[in-house]
This record gives structure tokens, sequence and C-alpha cells, in this order.
């Protein structure tokens, strides 16, 4: 056991966030996510029992986001729904992003599902939660944690 570790980053989910460099980028997907098939050999971590706002929590408690880059946070779309719609569970995991200080709202950005597809198929790691709400589905682009620059 380790202190100050979210209980859920297991050894196997803490090992893939050190390894992944800045600009990589990860998936934390619900459980109804095609994450075999677009993982293409990838790793695909499970937390079966994590619901997405205790996920995304978990995972942001140790993993920086990327802040050369507009929107470092994507989330699926929910199909059929006019531009700017997120469901409950969306603007819940917004929320917190904003209460924790990891991103705020213009950070994020809603992307259609296809779109999203694409940039699963480029991602480090996928981690498929017990999330049971439809269209529960993010990606994290890593940033740094540096020294300030010496000129």
């Amino acid at each position: 056991m380790l202190k100050n570790i979210h209980p859920l980053l297991t050894p196997e989910l803490l090992k893939i966030l050190c390894e992944m460099g800045h600009g990589d980028e990860i998936v934390l997907a619900d459980a109804n996510f095609t994450a075999e098939s677009l993982s293409r050999g990838k790793s695909v971590l499970r937390l079966a029992g994590a619901t997405m706002r205790e996920a995304c929590a978990a995972v942001l408690s140790v993993f920086p986001l990327d802040a050369m880059v507009a929107q470092p946070v994507a989330y699926m779309q929910v199909g059929d729904t006019p531009e700017g719609y997120c469901s409950a569970l969306q603007r819940e995991v917004l929320a917190d992003m904003a209460a924790s200080g990891d991103a705020r709202a213009e950070q994020c950005q809603a992307t259609e599902r296809f779109s999203f597809y694409e940039r699963v198929s480029r991602a480090y790691a996928i981690v498929q939660t017990g999330e049971m709400q439809p269209w529960a589905n993010f990606l994290f682009k890593k940033g740094v944690i540096a020294q300030e620059l010496r000129r």
C-alpha cells in the first residue's frame, strides 16, 4: 500500500500512467465501450466496480493534463443531440474537473462518436470502468510536471 494514492489506481494503471509521455492520451470508457476491438493491441485495464466520476477523479489525482493545448480533455458527444448538449454525467465530470482545478469547461471538447473512436485508436491505453451510463467516455492528453524554465 502507498499513502495518498487513490485506491482505484491499481499497480497496472499507475505503471501505464507513469510510462506515458507528454502528448500521449488515455481513454476512460464506460462499461459498454468497444475497448477490445478499438485497442488494437494496446493495454486495456478494467476498473469494473468504478463509476466514471470515480475513475476520472482517481486518474486526475496523479495525471497532469497538457497545458500546451487548448483542449486536453475530450468526451464523446451524445448522439442525436444538439451541439453543446451534455448528459448529466458529463456535466458532473466536467464540474468535478473544474472544482479540482484540473480543467475548465473550455478545455473540454465534445467529440462526435466516430471522431472519438479515431482518437481512441491512437491512444496509449484504455481504462474500461463499470459505468453503465451510455456516452460516458473521456480522453485525457498528458502534460508535464517540470521545474520552472531557467533562462
